[in-house]
Formats: C-alpha cells, structure tokens, sequence
C-alpha cells in the first residue's frame, strides 16, 4: 500500500520549496576538492600507492576497502577480479600529478581513475583537506 495521494503531493511541495532555498546544500562551503577512485590488484600494491601519494601531498587522505569483486571485460573476454578501491581525497589542482603518480605506480596496464567534484564538504573538513596538500611535507613515509 503506498502513500495517500494528498500526502505525497504535500511532501513533493516540501522538497521544491527546499530546492529553491538551496536545499540539503544551503549554506555549505563550495570547494575545490575532489575524490578520485582507483581499483589496485592487492593490499600491498594499495598500501604503497596510497602512502606515495600522502607522501607527496597529492592526497590528504586515502581510504582503502578491501573485499571488492570487480566483474568486466578485457581484451575479449570476461574477467573477474578480487580488488582493494582506494577513495582519494584531493584538490582539483593536485589531479594531473595525482594521475601521472597512479600510472606511474599501478600494477595495471589500464588502471581504472575516476575523478568526481565534491559539490558541499563539512567546512572543517575541507579547511583541513587544504592544509594537509599545502602543508610542508614531513619526513617522507612516517605514519602514526
């Protein structure tokens, strides 16, 4: 059973209203920054890719989840693929060399960068994203 006419009809009005306030992003900061996605073959390959690039300030952050099953088609045939995606928090201004890293680095011949615009971030969030690219770099690969 679905929702009463009248009801849906009043819950739609609701929305356009919010919409043309400027809606859920009303208010939010309007950013630069970037999330870049890339499929690595293993662990190790995604442990080094995403340590080069928070060494080099190309990312300041880099979220890795494992247990992905990629399913697709390569050279003819059908291929599926364990992979770790890595999610990279950037700037628009890092991509070029961010990309040139990735390819440099990447076990894959063709490895998959998607690159989409953050429309609204947590203002502090996106100040501290700012800070860790422009920020001098400190000693190369030392985590805590």
């Amino acid at each position: 059973m679905g929702m009463p006419e009248r009801n849906s009809r009043a819950i739609g009005r609701r929305f356009w209203r919010l919409c043309g306030r400027g809606g859920i992003l009303a208010g939010a900061m309007t950013t630069d920054a970037i999330l870049v996605l890339t499929t690595c073959a293993d662990e190790a390959q995604a442990e080094s890719l995403a340590t080069a690039l928070v060494d080099q300030r190309l990312a300041a952050c880099v979220s890795r989840l494992p247990g992905l099953r990629s399913w697709y088609r390569w050279e003819g045939r059908m291929a599926r693929e364990d992979e770790v995606l890595l999610l990279i928090k950037s700037r628009e201004r890092h991509y070029t060399a961010l990309e040139a890293t990735i390819l440099e680095l990447h076990a894959y011949e063709v490895p998959e960068i998607l690159a989409f615009s953050v429309a609204a971030g947590l203002p502090a969030y996106l100040a501290w994203l700012t800070d860790q690219l422009e920020a001098p770099a400190a000693q190369p690969g030392t985590f805590t």
